[in-house]
């Protein structure tokens, strides 16, 4: 499959299309290795709130998630009670799904029994992002059998809404994998990010 460019001229993976803010989403963050624990956090809670949606949803409530849920710090999460639930619940900025906001809780609670997150989840690639050379979307799985059992792991800590179709689409956007098409302009500038 050839890819068509942009008005900038620029070849890009067609799941981000013309909109503005997926676009900048695509060129800036996606499949760029993340490093942070905190920030793979917050990128793992997000992917479990768009289970059933499309990513451009959650893009464009991340700042009003970012807001209501304590920019994503564990050791808050961890805490909310009934009541931060029920507003929450009334927040209209966010995703109002309870099983969710209490999955994000129970989430928050079992990554605070991980000492490091980040080396935790890099530890199964041994620290080195999975490059793929993929030439369209129809090569690009939903799941691996490595999601498969970073999820089962998740699970087996206390995470929830980490299905493996969810982790895989974590690792992609944390550039556990470069799943960038060859012929994306971000293919191989991601690939040079990689420690």
């Amino acid at each position: 499959m050839t890819l068509e460019p942009h008005a900038d001229g620029k070849f890009r993976c067609p799941w981000c299309g013309t909109d503005e803010l997926y676009v900048h989403y695509h060129d800036t963050d996606w499949g760029v290795p993340e490093y942070d624990s905190r920030a793979l956090f917050e990128k793992l809670i997000l992917d479990g709130f768009q289970a059933g949606l499309s990513w451009i949803t959650i893009l464009r409530k991340r700042e009003n998630f970012r807001a209501a849920f304590d920019r994503f710090e564990p050791q808050k999460i961890a805490r909310y009670d009934a009541r931060k639930i029920a507003r929450l619940m009334n927040d209209p900025g966010i995703v109002r799904n309870k099983l969710k906001i209490e999955a994000a809780i129970s989430s928050a609670q079992a990554y605070l029994e991980i000492e490091d997150f980040s080396g935790y989840l890099w530890g199964f690639i041994d620290g080195k992002p999975v490059q793929n050379a993929v030439r369209s979307m129809k090569q690009v799985p939903a799941e691996t059998p490595l999601a498969q059992k970073i999820s089962k792991d998740l699970k087996k800590r206390g995470f929830r809404f980490v299905g493996p179709t969810i982790v895989y689409a974590f690792m992609q956007a944390c550039g556990l994998v470069n799943d960038h098409l060859v012929e994306c302009h971000r293919h191989d500038a991601v690939k040079k990010l990689a420690r």
